[in-house]
C-alpha cells in the first residue's frame, strides 16, 4: 500500500508543478502588463484598454494556479496549538480528519465553480471593456482544485496510515 501511496505522491508533487508554473506564467504577464500601461500613461498618455480587467483575470489565474503549489509547500496557515500536545496517533487522526474535511471543501468548489462556468458559457457573459469570456476564467479555478484534491487525499491516506500503524 505504501508504494501505492508514494507513486500518487509523486504524481500529486508533479501536478502541482505543473499548475504552479502556470502561476508563473500569469505573474509575469500581469507584471509586463502593468509596467506597458504605467509606461502608456506616463510617456505617451495612452493607457491600455482593459488593462485593468485583465490584470484581474491573471490575478485570478495566478491565484487559483498557485494553491496546489502551496499545499505541496505547507504554506498554507495550520492551527496547531492544541494538535501539537496530543499524542502522535491522535495528531494524524485530526489530520486525516481536516485532510477529508478539505477533499469534501475543495470537490464541492470544484463541482461549483465546473457548474457556474457552464452557466457563463450558456448565457455568453464577457467583461465590459475588452469583452473576455468569463468561464474560462472560472473553469480554471475548477480545474486547479483537482490537484489540491489528490495531495488532500494523499495526506488523507498518509495520516490514515500513521494513526493505525501506532
Amino acid at each position: 500500500m505504501t508504494g501505492k501511496i508514494e507513486r500518487l505522491e509523486k504524481f500529486a508533487h508533479s501536478s502541482s508543478h505543473w499548475v504552479n508554473w502556470v502561476a508563473g506564467v500569469g505573474l509575469v504577464a500581469m507584471f509586463g502588463l502593468i509596467v506597458a500601461d504605467i509606461i502608456g500613461i506616463k510617456f505617451f498618455k495612452q493607457p491600455i484598454p482593459g488593462a485593468i480587467e485583465m490584470v484581474g483575470f491573471l490575478g485570478a489565474v495566478v491565484t487559483a494556479f498557485a494553491i496546489a503549489f502551496t499545499q505541496v509547500r505547507r504554506g498554507h496557515i495550520q492551527v496547531e496549538f492544541f494538535v501539537m500536545r496530543l499524542p502522535k496517533h491522535a495528531q494524524a487522526g485530526v489530520t486525516a480528519l481536516v485532510s477529508l474535511l478539505g477533499i469534501a471543501l475543495f470537490g464541492l468548489l470544484a463541482w461549483q465553480s465546473y457548474d457556474f462556468g457552464r452557466t457563463l458559457q450558456v448565457t455568453g457573459e464577457v467583461s465590459m471593456t475588452q469583452r473576455i469570456p468569463f468561464y474560462p476564467f472560472v473553469y480554471a479555478i475548477a480545474f486547479c482544485c483537482l490537484p489540491i484534491c489528490l495531495l488532500l487525499v494523499v495526506d488523507f491516506l498518509k495520516s490514515v496510515t500513521k494513526a493505525v500503524k501506532k
